[in-house]
């Protein structure tokens, strides 16, 4: 009687509730993709292929810029070797031609940005160019364009260290894009594995920034210290590199000095330090109390969540469990015969395996 009434049941859910999901009606899909909108020939939809195609082409170069941006501004500005490339051109330096492609694209983006359509507080599709210019500008023109100002042509012809290590520090004002890359992030929330591997990703990331911070702080302050007690002077004395201050090329090649401030800024921010890579002047020394007390939080708050994901990960299977031991009890208590007994379990594996354990009868009513 029981698996007869929960069949009947599940039958008549099947054929009220499918037909009008699977034909994603007007109770289904939002209101303003059932509308038709009168746009202009050159207006682009915001739900669009070409747009989400787009966003996604945009989001991988972002990546890139949070990725070289510092990396270029901390260990390539000052470099010898980038240096004689960066006189010679444009064609002796990929990086240079990756950098102009991705300001190019960045521009292309803010002019594409200011024909796509937006959605207003009405839920009604806004197409008109005027409005969507206003829109634009009261929102993420700004940081965007401050993100695609082309630094990179204002480096060549400037002779002056300075004025390059000034520009190189500007170009970090890509990073800026990088809020509007959190804020799209969001609608990935509820997939547990999506996020567990998006905060793993951030912490590296600011582990990259830090140690790119932490480079610049040894390479800034080695020259002027009387007793050659840097972190780059002992790591150029752990390796055989020893710098010579007559030759601006000695010392520690970059990918040395990248892997140990890498190195250094993973084990503070895990608080695992070996204390092989130590701070040893003031400023380092403080800046390793900043790593610290960034380390601290993100150990809070990353690797605090990590245990919550993953026991939403296996919250299904703890469900199954606790709803089969239910049937269990129900089936011992009610003496059901071996035969019976057997259909219900069947039964019930199969109504998980086909609703996972949600209730349609609260989801559709």
């Amino acid at each position: 009687m029981l698996i007869q009434d929960n069949t009947s049941s599940l039958i008549v859910m099947s054929n009220d509730v499918s037909p009008q999901v699977l034909s994603l009606g007007a109770d289904v899909l939002p209101e303003y993709k059932l509308q038709t909108p009168r746009i202009n020939k050159f207006t682009i939809l915001h739900y669009s292929p070409f747009k989400a195609v787009w966003d996604w082409l945009i989001l991988l170069l972002v990546i890139y810029t949070a990725i070289f941006t510092p990396y270029s501004a901390a260990f390539l500005l000052n470099d010898i070797e980038e240096q004689k490339r960066r006189a010679c051109g444009y064609s002796c330096n990929p990086l240079n031609v990756v950098d102009l492609i991705v300001d190019i694209m960045f521009i292309i983006d803010i002019l594409i940005n200011f024909r796509t359509t937006y959605v207003n507080q009405n839920e009604e599709v806004v197409s008109d160019p005027a409005k969507i210019a206003i829109h634009y500008f009261k929102g993420w023109f700004l940081i965007d364009m401050v993100a695609a100002i082309p630094f990179d042509l204002l480096i060549f012809g400037s002779g002056s260290d300075e004025t390059t290590t000034l520009i190189g520090l500007l170009k970090t004002a890509r990073l800026l894009r990088l809020v509007r890359v959190a804020r799209k992030l969001d609608r990935y929330s509820e997939y547990g594995a999506a996020v567990l591997m998006l905060l793993m990703c951030i912490f590296a990331l600011i582990a990259h920034w830090l140690a790119c911070i932490w480079y610049a702080i040894g390479n800034v302050e080695r020259p002027y210290l009387i007793h050659k007690i840097s972190w780059l002077d002992a790591l150029g004395d752990q390796i055989k590199k020893p710098y010579n201050y007559s030759d601006p090329s000695s010392g520690p090649s970059i990918k040395d000095k990248y892997v140990t401030a890498l190195y250094f800024t993973f084990s503070s921010l895990t608080s695992v330090g070996f204390g092989n890579v130590s701070p040893n002047t003031n400023s380092e020394k403080i800046f390793s109390i900043c790593v610290m007390l960034i380390g601290s939080l993100m150990y809070a708050s990353i690797f605090g969540n990590v245990s919550a994901i993953i026991q939403r990960l296996y919250s299904g299977t703890a469900r199954y469990h606790m709803q089969m031991l239910r049937v269990k009890e129900f089936i011992r208590f009610h003496q059901i015969p071996n035969p019976l007994r057997q259909r219900l379990e069947e039964y019930f594996q199969h109504a998980w395996t086909y609703t996972n354990g949600i209730d349609m009868n609260m989801v559709c009513y």
